[in-house]
């Protein structure tokens, strides 16, 4: 039996091979031998670790939003003012490079399958508290330290999330009306909104 690491390393690689593919073909056209093949490991292989092809994507989709909050962890609770803090949250999802357009495509994916399944809306459902309660946190330090207007972080933060999906949206569909640099400066406009004037 191979050691826990190595079954951590093979389960990762699947992973992140499944997202790679998800985010090409969509989860619709995913089949289990193209994650296998991009794994480097028989199809076999990813069925001892995934009884079947939603399994497989139902830990894809979660593994995908953990390495998103790794990938921001150190800018979220890193000591920066928080207006800074702020502005380098939305600017790490400004789908701009091909890290965050691949993860884009699969959240837009999760989302569609979500409609139909009651477990990934319990997913997602996790993941946006998590999402609202990060982004909320900077807002109420901000609030703290005289920066961001008064008023419900939580609803800001819903605000600032909703705007980040939608216009995201509107990018990777190739709208000619939403380029990353509008979507960077309508958000702009989002902190500027929330900033107290000085």
């Amino acid at each position: 039996m191979p050691r826990v690491s190595v079954e951590a390393e093979r389960k990762e690689a699947i992973l992140s091979a499944a997202c790679e593919v998800v985010s090409e073909v969509g989860f619709k056209s995913l089949r289990v031998a193209d994650v296998a093949k991009r794994a480097g490991m028989s199809t076999g292989s990813v069925h001892y670790y995934f009884d079947t092809k939603r399994d497989l994507m139902h830990a894809a989709f979660e593994w995908n939003f953990d390495r998103s909050l790794e990938r921001r962890r150190e800018l979220l609770e890193g000591a920066e003012p928080p207006a800074r803090r702020l502005r380098a949250f939305i600017d790490s999802y400004l789908p701009h490079d091909p890290t965050t357009v691949a993860a884009w495509h699969v959240w837009a994916e999760l989302w569609v399958e979500a409609l139909h399944d009651a477990d990934l809306q319990e997913l997602n459902e996790r993941v946006y508290g998590e999402w609202r309660r990060t982004v909320a946190a900077i807002i109420r330090d901000g609030q703290d330290h005289g920066v961001f207007r008064d008023g419900d972080a939580v609803h800001m933060a819903n605000g600032l999330v909703g705007l980040i999906d939608g216009l995201s949206l509107q990018v990777l569909m190739g709208s000619k009306s939403m380029t990353v640099e509008r979507m960077r400066e309508v958000c702009e406009l989002f902190v500027t909104l929330v900033t107290e004037p000085d």
